[in-house]
């Protein structure tokens, strides 16, 4: 099989999102699920196989990392990112960062990596630098001492450890992992800008369908995924939404300001959902 990104979005990573555009409530009894949300499951570290240069589309040729994340350092760089959750309570934004990183995938193309996902790309400034994307250098400050600590996994596979590990933490379920995950090289290799949801399109929900039916997902996972917003705030000077602090958010913990969707927002529950 040509290389390409071990997983689709969503897919294991739980609904992963930004804590910054709002997407509306669409109905649940008019949507077909991740299935993520079931009963919590232990962590499993699975790897893949070295690969080779596979040729890809027009006789171009994408030479893929020589081996798969090393086992030893995930687990310990797992550890790493559970001590920066107890000391920053980052938990927000790891989930975000996971989430960006993948949500530019398109199941209606083959190539890799043009097709898009989790592959590493937002790493890269071109792509931090997309709208979507603002704050999130935050977060790759936060995960760069951990991969010059642990050289041997990918940006992929640790953007998405940080992501399921940050879940955990704030109280949802443990997520079954697979990893081997391929960087992209270069940024040439970033999606273009696009390919995540805006904070306040005029159609809301023809909007998100227009972006999550592209990566594969239904109606159900769509509302699902927006459950992930029970974590984080809106920040107003990254996404144009939300109230510069309230009173949930105007003490912290961690960094004060923004609005969030729930009180406990650093708790993974189903409180997005409730009126």
């Amino acid at each position: 099989a040509p290389c390409r990104p071990a997983a689709a979005p969503g897919h294991p990573a739980l609904p992963s999102s930004a804590p910054h555009p709002r997407p509306p409530r669409l109905s649940a009894s008019s949507a077909s699920a991740p299935r993520p949300l079931g009963p919590p499951r232990s962590v499993s570290i699975r790897f893949g196989w070295p690969r080779k240069a596979k040729s890809v589309g027009r006789g171009r040729s994408v030479r893929c990392m020589a081996a798969a994340s090393d086992a030893a350092q995930l687990k310990a760089a797992r550890e790493d990112i559970r001590e920066l959750l107890n000391t920053t309570h980052c938990h927000p934004i790891l989930v975000r960062l996971g989430w960006h990183d993948s949500g530019t995938y398109d199941k209606n193309i083959n190539d890799w990596p043009e097709r898009g996902g989790a592959n590493g790309s937002l790493r890269f400034d071109v792509e931090l630098k997309h709208g979507a994307n603002a704050g999130l250098v935050n977060a790759l400050k936060l995960m760069q001492p951990i991969k010059d600590k642990y050289p041997s996994i990918t940006y992929a596979d640790l953007f998405q450890l940080a992501s399921a590990t940050a879940i955990e933490e704030a109280g949802g379920p443990k997520i079954p992992m697979k990893y081997g995950r391929v960087d992209v090289t270069g940024p040439e290799q970033c999606p273009p800008e696009g390919k995540l949801p805006d904070a306040g399109p005029s159609a809301p929900a023809d909007h998100l369908r227009l972006v999550f039916y592209r990566m594969g997902l239904d109606d159900k996972e769509i509302v699902a995924l927006s459950g992930a917003h029970t974590l984080g705030r809106s920040r107003p000077e990254r996404s144009g939404w939300g109230k510069p602090e309230t009173k949930y958010t105007k003490n912290g913990p961690g960094a004060p300001g923004g609005q969030s969707w729930t009180a406990e927002w650093l708790k993974f529950d189903n409180s997005y959902f409730k009126i």
